[in-house]
């Protein structure tokens, strides 16, 4: 880790480690966790401190997954943590969680994919927008596309874009939308059951905000309530968030009326992250493209 060619700065130490000066001991570390607004917590966090200090690890693990920052854990630890061994600098440490797309290589395959992909969605979207947008002007007055702010990677907020398919109105960042929700106009609502609405996204994928495949993006309204009331939720946001997703080709698209919904949700999404490959997303891709011909009961 002291060696600058690996790409590491040291930010903060809390502890006494030799030829590094320290911001405090780790009792100061320890009196910080409980006031997490006092306390920076950078790309990466690792914790060097004897095993039978367990709800030390734990608290701290609990905050860098609220904060999106990696945890690591020097150097073992016990399997009911749920932590996994990895090697830096041929050193083992354990950490809570790993993906593929940690990889450069993976990183550059996908998003290669990402450019080439959205491209090809956005040249027939371009020869169907005058009949998209003479649809949502006859029947409901005001603008062609909607933009919300959603949270996107790292927690960065980001503008996500849509054809509109609701009558402006006030709840708009706040409400999901429901089965027979009133706010719909009728092209508005075809437009959602076959994925239509959807299609600016690929703008957002080629700008690098999201990717094709990813954890869907939600308002940030819903990220504030469920990160409030599911632990590990701000784990998804490891990763871009896509136009599609593992959770939503898996059963849990749509309207989330009850917290287990979410919850299985967040689930799905955190397995995709750790589970990453090409093939998965193509697989992803495939089966939500069989919704435009299968209609998808959860599309609304």
């Amino acid at each position: 880790m002291g060696n600058a060619t690996f790409g590491y700065r040291v930010r903060h130490i809390y502890g006494d480690i030799e030829g590094l000066s320290q911001n405090g001991s780790i009792k100061d570390f320890e009196s910080l966790l409980s006031r997490p607004e006092e306390l920076t917590l950078d790309d990466e966090v690792y914790l060097c401190v004897p095993r039978n200090e367990r709800e030390l690890i734990e608290r701290t693990a609990r905050l860098c997954d609220h904060y999106m920052a990696k945890f690591y854990y020097l150097p073992t630890a016990e399997e009911k943590l749920n932590l996994q061994p990895i090697l830096i600098d041929d050193i083992s440490v354990m950490t809570t969680y790993t993906s593929p797309l940690e990889e450069p290589l993976n990183r550059l395959l996908k998003r290669l994919f990402d450019i080439v992909f959205s491209i090809l969605c956005l040249i027939p979207t371009a020869l169907l927008l005058p009949f998209i947008v003479l649809a949502i002007k006859r029947q409901s007055p005001g603008p062609v596309f909607f933009r919300q702010r959603r949270t996107g990677i790292d927690g960065h907020e980001f503008y996500c874009y849509k054809f509109r398919s609701m009558h402006v109105n006030a709840d708009a960042d706040r409400l999901q939308a429901t089965k027979d929700d009133p706010r719909k106009f009728p092209f508005g609502d075809f437009m959602r059951k076959t994925n239509i609405d959807e299609l600016p996204q690929f703008l957002n994928v080629l700008l690098g905000d999201m990717s094709i495949v990813g954890p869907r993006p939600h308002m940030l309204a819903h990220t504030e309530q469920y990160d409030r009331l599911i632990d590990k939720y701000m784990v998804r946001h490891f990763v871009k968030p896509g136009v599609t997703g593992w959770a939503q080709v898996t059963g849990f698209r749509g309207e989330t009326r009850e917290l287990w919904q979410m919850e299985g949700r967040v689930e799905r999404d955190i397995w995709y992250i750790q589970h990453w490959s090409f093939w998965l997303d193509l697989r992803i891709i495939w089966l939500t493209a069989k919704t435009i011909f299968k209609r998808d009961e959860k599309a609304y």
